[in-house]
C-alpha cells in the first residue's frame, strides 16, 4: 500500500509548494502570493488544475496542468513542474502525480502536451512518451557585484545613438527620439498587452503561437501579484511600449519572467536597455540575484545575458507527448 496520499491542491498549500519549488528548482522564482492566487482562482480559459502528494501531512509534491491559451493549435496542454521532494523519491509518487495530471488533461479534451524536464529525470520522461524538442539555459546574475559598463539614462535622446557588434549604427538616426525608459507603473496594461502580443509572434515554442485573450493576459501578466510594477521597466514613445523587461521578484530574488521588443524597432539594441535598467532598479531595491531562462535557440537574448554578466546555473529540456 502507497504511503502517500495525491489529492487536489489548496490555497493553503501555498507556502509548502514554495519551498519545495526552491528544493527542487533552485533557480526558479515563485512567490507564495501568486501561487495561492492561482490555486484559489485558476486563470481563465484554461482548464487549470493541479494536485500534491502528502506523507504524513507534509506536502513532498506537485504538478499543475492546464490548457496553453498562446498557441494556435487546438487540444494542446502543459503539465508543469512535476516535482518531488528528494527525500521522498522511489515511492511512486512522481507516477501517481503524473497520472492525475494527465488524467485531467485527457477529460478536457487536451490531446497534445509539452513538459518542461531536467536532464536526470528525462528518462521518466521518455518512459511516458515525451521526446526533447528543445534545450533551456537557465542562468543566474549577482546583483551584488552588478556594474555594467553601460548605464543608460533615463531619457535617450536624438543625440545619443549606439553601435551595434561591428561599430555600425543601431537603428535610424531618430531612432531614439522621444524615447523614455519609465517604470512599468506609469504604462497602462493595454500597452503592455499589445507589445507583448507583437513581441511574442516569433517567440520559441512547441506549437504556433497565438496571443491570449486580453483576460488570460491580464490574469497572467499585469494582475500578478509578484510581478514588480517598480522594478519592471518599459521603453515607451508616446504612449507606445516599444521594449519591456518585466521582473518577478520574491524577496531577494528575481525572475526576468520576459524581455522583448516589439519586431518594427528591433536592431537597436532596445532589449539590453530595459534590461539593464530593470536590473539596475533591482540591485537599488535590495535585491542580490536576478534569474532568467532563454531558448538556446534565442542567441540574441543570449548574447544580451552573456554581456551583461549572467552564468550558466542549469539546463532543462521542453519534451513533447501525445496523450
Amino acid at each position: 500500500m502507497a504511503d502517500f496520499t495525491i489529492r487536489p491542491a489548496a490555497p493553503d498549500d501555498a507556502a509548502a509548494v514554495v519551498a519545495l519549488s526552491a528544493t527542487v528548482h533552485p533557480y526558479l522564482v515563485r512567490g507564495t502570493a501568486n501561487t495561492r492566487r492561482t490555486i484559489a482562482q485558476p486563470p481563465p480559459g484554461e482548464d487549470w488544475a493541479a494536485f500534491v502528494a502528502e506523507i504524513g501531512g507534509d506536502l513532498v509534491g506537485w504538478v499543475a496542468a492546464y490548457r496553453k491559451v498562446r498557441t494556435a493549435e487546438p487540444g494542446f496542454g502543459q503539465i508543469s513542474l512535476l516535482q518531488v521532494h528528494p527525500a521522498a523519491r522511489r515511492r511512486g509518487i512522481g507516477d501517481a502525480l503524473f497520472e492525475a495530471a494527465a488524467g485531467h488533461l485527457r477529460a478536457a479534451g487536451i490531446r497534445r502536451v509539452a513538459a518542461t524536464v531536467q536532464p536526470e529525470v528525462l528518462s521518466f520522461a521518455r518512459r511516458r512518451g515525451f521526446e526533447p524538442t528543445r534545450e533551456l539555459r537557465y542562468s543566474v546574475l549577482d546583483l551584488t557585484t552588478f556594474t555594467p559598463a553601460d548605464h543608460p539614462p533615463a531619457s535617450l535622446p536624438e543625440h545619443r545613438r549606439r553601435t551595434g557588434p561591428t561599430g555600425e549604427p543601431e537603428g535610424h538616426p531618430d531612432g531614439d527620439a522621444g524615447l523614455r525608459l519609465v517604470p512599468l507603473r506609469e504604462t497602462t496594461a493595454e500597452a503592455l498587452y499589445a507589445a507583448d502580443v507583437a513581441a511574442a509572434t516569433d517567440e520559441p515554442g512547441d506549437a504556433p503561437p497565438q496571443p491570449p485573450s486580453p483576460a488570460a493576459w491580464r490574469y497572467d501578466v499585469w494582475d500578478n501579484p509578484d510581478l514588480d510594477h517598480d522594478l519592471s521597466v518599459a521603453a515607451v514613445r508616446g504612449a507606445e511600449i516599444v521594449s519591456f523587461s518585466l521582473l518577478v521578484r520574491d524577496g531577494a530574488r528575481v525572475w526576468s519572467d520576459m524581455t522583448a521588443t516589439a519586431p518594427a524597432h528591433r536592431g537597436r539594441g532596445l532589449a539590453r536597455r530595459v534590461k539593464v535598467e530593470a536590473l539596475r532598479r533591482a540591485a537599488a531595491a535590495g535585491v542580490t540575484d536576478a534569474y532568467t531562462a532563454n531558448d538556446e535557440s534565442n542567441a540574441p537574448m543570449l548574447a544580451v545575458n552573456t554581456r551583461l554578466g549572467y552564468r550558466p546555473v542549469a539546463t532543462q529540456y521542453s519534451c513533447v507527448a501525445d496523450l
